[in-house]
């Protein structure tokens, strides 16, 4: 028995030192941000204007732009381009570049973005519409100096959102379907949480993988706002693996710079939402961020700097995140 733990023990201090123990190499990083229609919406701002003002004021030029199946597929066969033309328009004229985000399940609740006509569906028939929804979209934007990547779906393999089903089979024939698409062959992203993976599916399938990292969260399961104990180092090593064993880059496609609490944040008191983000925590995330050996970020909650700026009359967040870009 002593034996057992002994070699317990040693396993346990060599996990120990290979993910907490290092110092990454500092890197010139690249910031982007995240937007999403849907989102700058339901804060009740103009979404155009939140988008432009990404671009033209902040000064953000790199881009991970979310689509929605149900927004562009409002009925079966029925396709409405207008408002991603638009926002894919104003990249092209302003020198903006895009990670561009398709699927069933893209950023933001539910996370499957699925049309009303498509939810009482079978599975079979759902995917071969997602394909149809596929094909659409990169026929449509593969010329388009703007798209620098496609993302096809969003963190597929975790079992967070509002979602009818998980099926790393269909992922695979999503992305070989784009890659036949795609003459410019751009690369594929494929993303999965930070905090609870290790990304080797991801690996396996992307030519990217994309990860997450959140620093303060509410977990529902315990009713509590739980902080990562996770350091720079534990993303770093990471990292290391996948691109030891895989030859595969690791981005950082949602870096925690908005509030998560019990609610959505839509329904969230400021005081709430202070809980989880503030611009302590803002300046802290971006530190962190910093210490870990990646070279580009993309920050998630861009929308609500704009939203805090322009209805709640605070714009140290939107001031913070200019001296990134």
């Amino acid at each position: 028995m002593k034996k057992i733990m002994l070699y317990v023990l040693i396993f346990v201090l060599i996990v120990f030192s290979f993910f907490f123990i290092g110092k990454p190499q500092k890197k010139e990083i690249t910031w982007g941000v995240n937007f999403s229609q849907k989102h700058a919406e339901l804060l009740g701002l103009d979404w155009q204007e939140t988008y432009s003002a990404l671009i033209d004021d902040l000064g953000a030029k790199d881009i991970k732009l979310a689509t929605y199946w149900d927004l562009i597929e409002p009925e079966k066969g029925s396709y409405n381009f207008n408002d991603l033309d638009w926002q894919i328009d104003e990249a092209d004229k302003k020198g903006a570049k895009l990670l561009l985000v398709i699927g069933m399940k893209t950023p933001r609740w539910p996370e499957c973005h699925l049309p009303e006509w498509a939810k009482g569906l079978s599975r079979a028939e759902q995917q071969e519409n997602i394909l149809n929804l596929l094909k659409e979209i990169v026929l449509r934007y593969k010329d388009r100096i703007s798209v620098e990547a496609w993302q096809v779906e969003n963190e597929s393999f975790f079992p967070f959102g509002d979602c009818p089903w998980i099926d790393k089979e269909f992922l695979k024939k999503e992305i070989e379907l784009v890659k036949s698409l795609d003459d410019q062959k751009r690369p594929v992203v494929i993303t999965d949480s930070g905090e609870g993976s290790f990304w080797i599916q991801a690996a396996k399938l992307g030519d990217i993988v994309g990860t997450t990292m959140y620093r303060t969260v509410w977990v529902k399961q315990l009713g509590i706002y739980f902080s990562y104990p996770y350091p720079p180092n534990f993303y770093w090593r990471k990292a290391q693996i996948i691109e030891n064993l895989f030859n595969k880059k690791v981005i950082c496609v949602e870096l925690q710079a908005e509030p998560w609490g019990p609610k959505l944040l839509y329904d969230s008191p400021l005081q709430e939402q202070e809980k989880s983000m503030n611009l302590e925590q803002f300046q802290k995330n971006i530190s962190f961020a910093r210490k870990t050996g990646f070279d580009t970020f993309y920050l998630w909650g861009a929308e609500w700097w704009y939203w805090m700026k322009e209805k709640q009359n605070n714009s140290s967040f939107w001031e913070e995140a200019r001296k990134l870009f």
